[in-house]
């Protein structure tokens, strides 16, 4: 698979220290048209009160560099943190993005918390739903969606001239790959969707969603297709998908879900719209007991 693309994208990354997550601002230069990747909402889990701190320095940064947002685009109906997509498309415009496989997602977590009207399992809470292959244009750069379902059934990594987002499908390679116990996901999938990802040249740029470093490394957020099949610990070259699948299938069992994952889901599958309010005024999330 070859990066055709000439252009090659400003980065700018921001980082949430609560969810360990990278919020991407893509243009090419000042005063071009960009897109912002995988947005926060701050969330308070002990009083369900949300801020908007990690937003407001992605919103300061693209007024500052005079930029004009096009596309707010998600990698999957993410488990570990809010989206601040409605919030930052209120203050800037743009339109709400996400894979078109959000529906499969939609409807398990439809059944899941038992949501009625009016929430439809049909992606009309986005503005946009990418098919594999797509492509937008912002400016003078293109976007093109890579499906790569296997931690959920609808996540998407976006090209962009040489670099790819790869959303959760990916860590740095000291850190591995993603779980992919979620309802909908897949081990088999998932180590297929990262062969395509390494089907790419080696010097092609690959822009992380977290990083969970070990002890004494700084938070890092790109690395290459090359380092990856070098040494990343769950799936460099020479693993085979039996054996990762077995790894990761071993490992999901270990591991306990993410602390935010009954209100992240909820929020984000309305494409970050809290649920319609009550008779009282006030927005309302569910905790449905042991179902996860």
């Amino acid at each position: 698979m070859l990066v055709t693309q000439s252009l090659q994208p400003d980065v700018k990354a921001f980082f949430d220290p609560e969810t360990w997550t990278f919020t991407y601002v893509v243009f090419l230069g000042k005063g071009s048209p960009c897109v912002v990747i995988d947005s926060v909402l701050n969330y308070d889990p002990k009083s369900g009160r949300t801020a908007t701190r990690s937003a407001d320095e992605v919103i300061a940064f693209i007024k500052g560099e005079q930029l004009e947002l096009i596309w707010i685009l998600e990698t999957h109906a993410h488990a570990d943190h809010l989206t601040a997509a409605p919030y930052i498309q209120e203050q800037l415009g743009g339109k709400i993005v996400i894979g078109s496989q959000i529906t499969h997602v939609q409807n398990v977590f439809k059944d899941i918390f038992n949501l009625s009207k009016p929430f439809s399992a049909d992606g009309s809470q986005f503005d946009c739903l990418l098919k594999d292959g797509e492509s937008l244009d912002f400016g003078k750069l293109s976007l093109k969606a890579l499906y790569v379902p296997g931690h959920t059934p609808a996540c998407m990594a976006y090209e962009v001239g040489n670099a790819l987002f790869v959303g959760d499908t990916l860590f740095m390679p000291d850190v591995g790959t993603a779980r992919c116990d979620f309802p909908g996901g897949s081990a088999a999938t998932l180590y297929r969707s990262i062969q395509k990802i390494l089907s790419y040249p080696d010097e092609t740029k690959l822009y992380m969603c977290h990083d969970y470093p070990p002890a004494g490394r700084p938070i890092t957020y790109c690395t290459t297709v090359g380092e990856q099949k070098k040494s990343n610990i769950h799936v460099h070259l020479g693993v085979s998908e039996a054996d990762f699948v077995q790894m990761r299938n071993t490992r999901d069992a270990t591991l306990e879900m993410p602390n935010l994952i009954l209100p992240s889901i909820q929020v984000n599958i309305r494409a970050g719209h809290f649920p319609e309010p009550e008779s009282n005024g006030k927005s309302y999330l569910k905790i449905p007991l042991n179902a996860l």
